[in-house]
């Protein structure tokens, strides 16, 4: 068996080589596992009473012609921003947005918070920006209700939604909608004539459920698209009166 012993092969450390026994601290004993302390010493402080751990830098795990081996990774540059080089990059982010498409009070901050900016630093820049006019609700609030109702054909509840939806406050909503003049009728029932047509192959009450239904989902109260609708379909299917005949 002993014979069988000195044959086996020496044991190699998994990674890297083998630590030398000449490298070995001078006060180590005779005997003592050296491996032991190569893969601790070097956490250590130098000197023979400094046992404070040292910090260990991020190693990279690289394939070589000998095994594997460690190389060390820089230290990670400090994370930390300059609050005004942040703040200038959060607005000038805004201010491309907006150049875009006009943008609520409510929606800027929105856009803000995402550069993780103080509520300091965002109040000041929505200020800053209300000042110069960049930021306007009510003029805002006059461009939608303007193309709801001259491109969309929206009746004043859905109007109502989409100003709200943009995160425009109630107040100026209603000051929006009050210089509407009063002919929700008028525009529901000019909608109305342009679908009536194409309803015209289903029964009164199929193609009435259907025409006010479009118009519900545009914003008109149940009643005025009511109304509207049986207004349209009986145009759509009252005969056209003839041209006069001269004899």
């Amino acid at each position: 068996m002993a014979a069988d012993d000195d044959r086996l092969a020496p044991v190699i450390p998994l990674f890297g080589q083998a630590p030398d026994a000449s490298s070995a601290p001078a006060d180590a004993a005779p005997g003592e596992d050296v491996e032991n302390w190569h893969t601790t010493w070097r956490d250590l402080g130098s000197g023979p009473d400094d046992r404070r751990p040292r910090p260990v830098k991020p190693l990279e795990v690289t394939p070589s012609a000998g095994g594997v081996r460690f190389v060390e990774l820089p230290e990670d540059e400090a994370d930390e921003s300059d609050p005004d080089e942040l703040r200038e990059l959060a607005e000038a982010r805004l201010i491309k947005a907006l150049r875009r498409r006009s943008l609520s009070v409510s929606e800027a901050r929105a856009t803000l918070r995402e550069s993780e900016l103080a509520a300091e630093a965002i109040d000041e820049i929505v200020e800053r920006l209300l000042r110069l006019g960049a930021l306007d609700d009510a003029a805002l609030a006059d461009q939608l209700v303007y193309a709801g109702v001259e491109r969309k054909n929206q009746g004043r509840r859905a109007i109502a939604q989409a100003l709200s939806a943009r995160g425009i406050d109630r107040a100026v909503i209603d000051q929006a909608l009050a210089e509407l003049p009063d002919d929700d009728f008028e525009r529901a029932l000019e909608y109305a004539r342009g679908k009536a047509s194409s309803l015209l192959r289903y029964d009164d009450d199929t193609a009435l459920r259907r025409l006010s239904g479009q118009l519900a989902r545009r914003g008109y109260g149940g009643g005025l698209a009511m109304s509207a609708a049986r207004a349209a379909l009986q145009e759509a299917r009252s005969p056209r009166s003839s041209s006069p005949r001269f004899d």
